[in-house]
């Protein structure tokens, strides 16, 4: 698992463990899983599709925003 927020600046709209999380990239799909290597990019309008400790699914709209992943944590301001 790895630690996952999801942020817009006034509201938190997730937080906790995710096995995964599917964006859309600048440059593309992107899949974050447990471990991903360090990375920054902007993100395009889309979905962000999370998988959480427990299996299940929830849905995120973004017109844009960054992400981030270090260290086993992946942090999305929308």
């Amino acid at each position: 698992m790895m630690k996952l927020t999801i942020a817009k600046v006034d509201e938190v709209l997730f937080k906790g463990e995710a096995a995964s999380l599917s964006c859309t990239g600048s440059m593309g799909d992107l899949t974050i899983l447990p471990h991903h290597t360090p990375l920054v990019t902007p993100l395009k309008r889309g979905t962000l599709k999370v998988i959480d400790s427990e299996g299940k699914e929830s849905i995120f709209t973004a017109n844009d925003g960054v992400l981030e992943v270090g260290g086993n944590e992946v942090t999305v301001i929308l």
